[in-house]
């Protein structure tokens, strides 16, 4: 099965994303969870945003290299929103990444580099009408993704929600959720 490096969105390692390495670890695979903002959670996704700001983006970067360094090459990276940020410059300048995951955000690949790497599979995710994955960029830069990538997929669910596979907020989409894992659940299964 596959070794899965999952980094938490802005609020922090809630127990929603915890839930959600679980489901992935039900089917087999190893998650690996760290924390990047040690130890806090945010109720607000202003206030995660601002510690993010704070603490620094490449700060966030680097504390996500740093959590890869003790792991095998042989990785499906996976990024929850912000977490997207680490995982994505992981898949694209790690060797041996064997897929990645991207949960309701994507950057474009020239922030990482020359491209995506053409041996990565990957997975985009994102609610049609967020105002955070569409308005801000994330959807184009998916698109982009997907088109560049060997194998590459874009899944968008109908809904405005951001971080609607969290199952410990209030934007929790329970039919969108479970229609997330059971991809995922394929991806890894094919990577597997």
């Amino acid at each position: 099965m596959a070794e899965v490096l999952l980094f938490h969105h802005a609020l922090g390692l809630t127990p929603g994303v915890r839930r959600l390495a679980a489901h992935l670890e039900a089917a087999g695979h190893g998650v690996h969870l760290p924390d990047l903002y040690e130890g806090r959670v945010f109720d607000e996704l202003t206030a995660g945003v601002a510690h993010a700001q704070e603490v620094g983006f490449g700060t966030l970067v680097e504390r996500g290299r740093h959590a890869a360094e003790a792991l095998p090459e042989r990785l499906v990276y996976a990024g929850f929103s912000l977490g997207v940020l680490p995982a994505q410059a992981l898949a694209q300048t790690r060797p041996g990444a064997v897929g990645a995951l991207f949960l309701e955000s994507c950057l474009p690949s020239a922030e990482f580099g020359d491209g995506w790497p053409a041996s990565v599979p990957v997975q985009v995710h994102g609610m049609d009408a967020d105002e955070v994955f569409v308005d801000e960029g994330d959807l184009a830069a998916a698109r982009a993704l997907v088109d560049e990538a060997r194998r590459g997929e874009l899944f968008l669910y109908p809904g405005d929600r951001h971080l609607f596979a969290d199952d410990s907020l209030p934007s929790y989409e329970p039919a969108a959720a479970a229609l997330l894992i059971e991809r995922v659940r394929g991806f890894l299964a094919a990577i597997g």
